[in-house]
């Protein structure tokens, strides 16, 4: 069974940083999306970034307009971590952000909307003060 659980979280000073990761045990990296995702209150979830494993190699990296130049998503040393490094923090990335994955996507066309993702995390709270 796939479980994903998110940390890293917490709140920050605009201008600031923080790292989050996914942890994604009971999952298999073939050729698949994994990407983050954010919710904040009164807003639609937004996909803030996504990467593509071709044969469970980093592919292609895809990011939100809104993120571009700040925000760097990556796999960790473990393969099935995840990481989101988020600089220069703006009061408008304060949300629950949700680490997610899919089953076999046969492009990196196919990791750009929430339903293309057959997993996801519970969420961890990012909070930027201004």
């Amino acid at each position: 069974q796939v479980h994903l659980v998110e940390s890293g979280g917490g709140s920050v000073q605009a201008g600031g940083s923080l790292r989050l990761s996914c942890d994604a045990s009971g999952y298999t990296i073939t050729s698949n999306c994994m990407g983050w995702f954010r919710h904040a209150p009164g807003k639609e979830r937004e996909r803030v970034a996504s990467i593509y494993f071709m044969y469970s190699i980093v592919g292609t990296t895809d990011y939100a307009d809104s993120v571009k130049g700040r925000f760097t998503i990556s796999q960790g040393n473990a393969a099935n971590t995840l990481y989101l490094q988020m600089d220069n923090l703006k009061p408008e990335d304060t949300a629950m952000y949700y680490c997610a994955a899919s089953q076999y996507r046969s492009s990196p066309g196919q990791c750009r909307q929430a339903s293309d993702y057959d997993y996801w995390g519970q969420g961890t709270q990012v909070t930027v003060t201004s």
